[in-house]
């Protein structure tokens, strides 16, 4: 089956979920549409080699290419990631919520889920991500075929700097550790969707990773290893940019405390790894993710909590010392 005809299929099954899609069949007609005016175009010149070698090109202004198809793509794409992230931060904060704010949200109407069914929305959401990450990853590549260029890997490129790409969204790391999290209490739960190969943690070289396959056109290999302290991420978090770190780590590079925490951080600061402005504001701290690997490397997290605690407690002292000298006036 061709996937264009098994993501339909895939997103009338969620009619009722109301989810964002790709319009690829309306994409796909642009593209044709594209690909018809270049022939024609084409055919007129078909004696000068000159005009043949251009005919091979997207043109610089191509009123199909950039007035219909990038934004109409760009838009959908926005919508996808979106909708999920909000979807997926709202079932984590359900699942971790506990005490007196878990009675909160069950008084507000909120915590109507059972176990099973958070287990299942989880998946779901993965499956989500990974299919339409393969719809706009197959949709790009239909389009730099039409058009004997680059410009829809560029356009890739492009929506990752402005974080619209679904599998650079830190609630998809979040939720591969939920699943795992979940799947290993032995909780039953439906049967996986055909599409959905399991979510798993792996380790190569004494470095884990989490992995995630989707019939085999996506994989997901998120790397867990700091790049700052390269070692395994203790505490982890993961910037607005997508790459995770240690959250004592990233606090550092950020030249700012723990006491004041990351939103506390310069705009101007950027991530150690891809050097993007402005990324520690919206950072996410990956609490399934810390959970998991916390009962994974269960010798490594005990070392790093006692040598993590010592750190603390003296930037904590050191804060404190400054707010007092700075009260006293000394």
């Amino acid at each position: 089956m061709k996937f264009c005809k098994k993501y339909q299929q895939y997103m009338q099954g969620q009619e009722n979920k109301k989810l964002p899609e790709v319009g690829f069949k309306k994409l796909k007609k642009i593209l044709k549409k594209c690909r018809s005016d270049h022939s024609h175009s084409h055919s007129h010149s078909q004696s000068q080699s000159q005009s043949h070698k251009a005919s091979q090109t997207c043109p610089n202004q191509c009123s199909v290419c950039d007035g219909t198809f990038f934004p109409s793509l760009l838009s959908e794409m926005s919508e996808i990631v979106g909708c999920f992230n909000q979807r997926a931060q709202k079932l984590l904060e359900l699942h971790l919520a506990s005490g007196f704010r878990k009675y909160l949200l069950w008084f507000k109407g909120k915590f109507h889920k059972n176990h099973t069914a958070l287990i299942q929305e989880g998946e779901d959401l993965v499956t989500y991500a990974l299919i339409n990450a393969t719809a706009i990853r197959k949709i790009l590549k239909k389009y730099d075929k039409v058009h004997y260029s680059k410009q829809g890997q560029l356009f890739k490129s492009q929506v990752q700097s402005m974080h619209k790409e679904i599998l650079q969204s830190p609630w998809l790391c979040e939720l591969m550790a939920f699943h795992i999290n979940l799947r290993e209490t032995k909780v039953d739960s439906r049967k996986e969707t055909a599409l959905f190969d399991e979510c798993s943690l792996t380790f190569k070289d004494g470095k884990p990773s989490l992995t995630c396959e989707l019939f085999d056109s996506v994989k997901i290999d998120i790397d867990l290893t700091c790049s700052i302290c390269l070692d395994t991420v203790f505490d982890p978090v993961s910037l607005t940019c997508g790459h995770i770190f240690c959250y004592i780590c990233a606090c550092s590079a950020a030249s700012v405390s723990i006491v004041d925490g990351l939103k506390a951080a310069n705009p101007k600061e950027k991530c150690p790894l891809c050097r993007e402005r402005a990324a520690y504001e919206g950072a996410v701290h990956l609490e399934e993710l810390n959970i998991l690997l916390g009962r994974s490397c269960q010798e490594y997290w005990e070392q790093r909590l006692q040598s993590e605690r010592v750190e603390r407690i003296k930037q904590i002292k050191a804060h404190w010392d400054s707010q007092c000298r700075a009260f006293m006036g000394t």
